[in-house]
This record gives C-alpha cells, structure tokens and sequence, in this order.
C-alpha cells in the first residue's frame, strides 16, 4: 500500500467522483482507476461503490475512509517536523594538504548546500597529524593513508591513488619517458614528509616491497614549503593526483611511476556509527559521496574507486 493511493482514495470520497478527484489530484481517470483496483484487490475488499450519481465508499471503505485520513495527518505531520526540524551540531573533519586540494571546497559547499545549520571545521594537516589527532577524538572523521595506524576506528577504503614524480625540467632533464619505473628513482634525491606519515610510510612500504634504494636528500613536513624547495630544484617529490591538479606545468614536470605503479590508499576513519552524532553521519555520507562525485567526474588525477 503506497501514500499516494491513501491520498487518491480519500479525494475520491471526499468528491464523490473519479472525474472530479482525478481532475484535483492532476492525474488521468484511467490512471486513477487503476490504482484504486491495486488498492483493493491488495486489501481483497470493496472499498467503492460505483453508482449512476457517480462513487460512493462501502461499508468497509467508510471505515478505511477514517483510518486512511488520520494516517495522512501523521504523515503530513511527520513531513513537516522533518522540514522544521533542520540537523544541526559540529562535527570536525580532516585532510592531508593534498587531499584537501581537491577535496576540501567541494566537501564545504556540499555540507554548506545539504547541512546548513552544521558547524563545519575542516583541519587540513599531515596524515601523520591526523592519525593522532583522530586516535585522541579531536576531529570526528578524516581521510588517512594508514588504517592500521587507527585505534578503536572504524575504516573505509574509498580509493587508490597513484603517485607521480614531481620536479623541475632541469633537474629530471635527464628522464625521457612521460613515465617511469619505481627502480629510476634511486638516482633522484627526494624531498618526501619524515617518517611516520602516510606518504613516506607508503614509499618506505614500497621500497621494502620492491627492494627499492631510494634516497631521501631533504625531509619537510608541510606541503607548501615542500613544493617551494622541489620549485627551487635541489630534488623533487612523490605526491599523489591530487596534488597535481593545480600545479604549473612550466615550472614543475610530472612523471608517472609504472611497473609497479606506486599508490597510496584513502581511507574514510570515523567512529562507529552509534557512537558518531547525528552531525558527524551526515557529514561521512556527504564527504563519501562527494569524493566518488570528483572520482567519476574525473575532477580526482590518478584515482580509482574501490569496489565497495
């Protein structure tokens, strides 16, 4: 039994006419009809009564007709406590550098545009940074790089990002290829964040993996001083598609890595559902729905969403 047909049944009482119902209720005659059969035959009782002056209710479709009205006053009522009873809270979010440039504003205008009434804090750190900050309940979400660095959390794996090498012309000048493999950056000295965040947990990982020797010339926690001193050309950078996106080409010059290629996973952390507010479940619905949006809209270089 579907709303509508509860509304349909009560303006047809109400008017005494399939004519006069389906002329309010701005739906044809047959259609209306129709569905007034389903309703029926799903209750396997006559409700109405067709007569020469036009339809009249049944014993029983009086009785419905009483029952039938009192349960669209709670519907109606139950619509406008929702309208009237906008979400409201604060919920704390986190993002590495990277992730946040592509992601942080299109997150915001998304929570701004459903969730009004959300006091909204966006922390954008190092993924090292977040994991503590998460482990200590000072932000409610964040999107991570290690899950196994998250205590008592619940983790969601989103998407795989690829890495790409970064630097100046002058400096990679000596690589032909637009891409890569991951033993060709041996001879290239890095500026990567110090260990115990996402990204240079990732390469240690994958040099271990792949019995990598690469050197680490220069360690910066902090993505603009980062990419300032990969500008000024004394080495240059893994960072994944997002951090790409906005980069000038003319100064800077993207490799890919392949065979294997380098990526890093995205996790979506938060606590467990009863435990997260009414705000904070909003806002990993919008901030998981926005990052598949980019993904799909190829807004996200080098991501691909897992099949989850």
């Amino acid at each position: 039994m579907e709303l509508r047909q509860l509304r349909y049944f009560v303006r047809i009482v109400e008017t005494g006419s399939m004519g006069s119902a389906a002329l309010d209720l701005n739906i044809g005659v047959s259609a209306l009809s129709q569905q007034m059969s389903r309703l029926e035959n799903e209750l396997a009782i006559r409700l109405l009564q067709r007569t020469s002056r036009g339809v009249t209710p049944t014993s029983a479709g009086l009785a419905f007709y009483s029952q039938a009205q009192l349960a669209l006053r709670h519907a109606d009522d139950a619509i406008l406590a929702a309208r009237e009873s906008r979400l409201s809270g604060h919920v704390s979010v986190g993002m590495a550098p990277s992730t946040a440039s592509v992601l942080g504003m299109p997150f915001i205008n998304a929570m701004r545009e459903s969730y009004s009434d959300v006091r909204l804090h966006v922390v954008e750190s190092l993924s090292g940074n977040l994991e503590r900050m998460i482990n200590t309940r000072q932000i409610d979400l964040a999107v991570v790089f290690q899950k196994e660095k998250i205590l008592r959390w619940s983790a969601r794996p989103i998407l795989e990002e690829r890495l790409f090498l970064i630097g100046t012309h002058a400096l990679l000048a000596d690589i032909v290829e637009d891409n890569i493999a991951p033993a060709q950056l041996a001879r290239i000295p890095l500026i990567m964040p110090s260990p115990g965040h996402g990204l240079r947990g990732r390469l240690e990982a994958i040099s271990q993996e792949h019995a990598l020797s690469i050197e680490i010339a220069t360690e910066i926690d902090g993505l603009a001083l980062l990419m300032r001193a990969v500008r000024s050309g004394i080495g240059a950078t893994l960072q994944p598609g997002a951090a790409i996106s906005h980069l000038d080409k003319e100064t800077l010059r993207v490799i890919g890595v392949h065979n294997p290629v380098l990526s890093r996973p995205n996790f979506l952390v938060s606590l467990s559902d009863d435990e997260l507010t009414p705000a904070g479940l909003a806002a990993r619905v919008v901030l998981t729905k926005v990052m598949h949006q980019l993904v799909e809209a190829g807004s996200w270089p080098g991501a691909i969403l897992y099949n989850n």
